[in-house]
């Protein structure tokens, strides 16, 4: 069985989801739609800390479901603005993913629309030889992602939490 790292950009794929679905992303399903493909070996969803309840519990879903959640602080700028995204880190842990020896991967899955993501893809697909797989809500995932994608798979369906 293919050995599949999987990483989770976890608000991006809650704000398009409910912008373009209203309601939320299924990540059980996506778990046992992967699981019928390979071996997941990694599975990383990147979410920002807010020490809200609600949030806590649906990061602990996320850690019942088999995913590593790692969190980074909710940083409210004085001019009213926010800061919390995990472009670097999330990219960062790719590259380890695909380059260790120890773990060999043969499959990179991201959930993310985010088109800052397609030069990672590239160099997975091109420098690594790993296939690389994207979910996102094809009328809010950038172009150049889904371009750089081997596939492409669009969120709907069953992946919708109705």
């Amino acid at each position: 069985m293919k050995k599949m790292a999987v990483f989770v950009d976890v608000q991006n794929i809650y704000y398009t989801v409910k912008d373009s679905h209203n309601c939320h992303f299924n990540y059980r399903e996506l778990w046992r739609q992967l699981s019928k493909e390979g071996n997941i070996v990694l599975a990383n969803a990147y979410a920002i800390a807010r020490n809200d309840a609600q949030q806590q519990s649906f990061q602990n879903i996320l850690r019942g479901i088999g995913f590593s959640v790692k969190l980074k602080p909710y940083i409210q700028r004085s001019d009213g603005s926010a800061k919390g995204d995990w472009d670097v880190g999330l990219t960062i842990d790719v590259m380890d993913a695909v380059a260790s020896p120890d773990q060999p991967i043969d499959q990179v899955v991201l959930l993310s629309g985010d088109g800052d993501f397609d030069l990672l893809l590239q160099r997975v697909n091109e420098g690594y030889g790993v296939d690389t797989l994207v979910y996102g809500v094809p009328a809010l995932t950038a172009t150049s992602l889904i371009d750089a994608a081997k596939t492409f798979r669009p969120i709907e369906g069953s992946l919708l939490l109705r």
